[in-house]
């Protein structure tokens, strides 16, 4: 979002609000848009021009467009499309993955990217065929946009994707210790892979400091800093639940 500096007749300084978006153009809600089909993100020609055969197939679904690449391109891909200045894509909105329950199909690894300057949606996907010799990995983006540092570590703890070079890559809803696989995966039991005698066994057993940072211990450490009042009220915890 841009703005055009004015000035009152009192000198307090104003903004005018600028959308973004090409000149004339009016936000605007699509409507009876088709299910497949459908005009085509412009940004997918301009890929195929600048990465050639690292660019697949394409889709158009309810108006958003999905276009595959090359594993290997992911990082470069993205770092054009969020610089050059006829793309834009500033803002990576979601990382995430989809297993299907056909054996042959290949896992997806997905990015949701969104230029606010052309009101564009562009949908990124690496299939990784899940035939025991591909390794289950794509280059992190974290350098292109540094929201990514959660959300490849969600997608690593949920499905077992390793995200090359990410500079934190470890669980981030489940302990680092967890050792019964990747719960969003297909093949992964619905009551877990351990007897729940042996989960509670292996959370009583676990170590919790090795779970925290030191960053995180010396904010434990401080506790004994507090005044004795909020020392005994924190002491007493909160009573929820069962």
């Amino acid at each position: 979002m841009s703005s055009d500096l004015e000035t009152q007749d009192h000198g307090a300084p104003t903004f005018a609000i600028v959308m973004p978006g090409q000149p004339g153009d009016n936000p605007t809600t699509p409507k009876n848009v088709p299910h497949k089909g459908g005009a085509v993100n412009p940004s997918v020609d301009d890929l195929r021009v600048k990465f050639g055969a690292a660019i697949g197939r394409h889709e158009v679904g309810w108006g958003e467009t999905t276009v595959y690449v090359e594993r290997t391109k992911v990082r470069e891909i993205c770092a054009w499309l969020q610089s050059d200045p006829s793309q834009s894509y500033e803002y990576l909105s979601d990382v995430t993955a989809v297993e299907y329950r056909d054996q042959v199909r290949p896992i997806e690894v997905v990015w949701h990217i969104r230029s606010l300057k052309f009101r564009r949606f562009l949908r990124l996907k690496v299939e990784l065929p899940k035939d025991g010799k591909t390794p289950l990995d794509v280059p992190s983006v974290w350098p292109v946009w540094k929201g990514a540092d959660w959300l490849e570590r969600e997608c690593y703890d949920m499905f077992g994707i390793t995200f090359a070079e990410h500079p934190d890559l470890r669980r981030i809803l489940l302990w680092e210790q967890y050792k019964e696989g990747f719960p969003l995966r297909k093949d992964f039991p619905l009551r877990g892979r351990f007897s729940r005698a042996e989960q509670l066994k292996n959370a009583l057993a676990a170590d919790p400091e090795a779970r925290y940072s030191m960053e995180e211990i010396s904010v434990l450490e401080a506790f004994t800093d507090l005044p004795a009042d909020m020392r005994k009220r924190l002491g007493g915890g909160e009573k929820v639940g069962e």
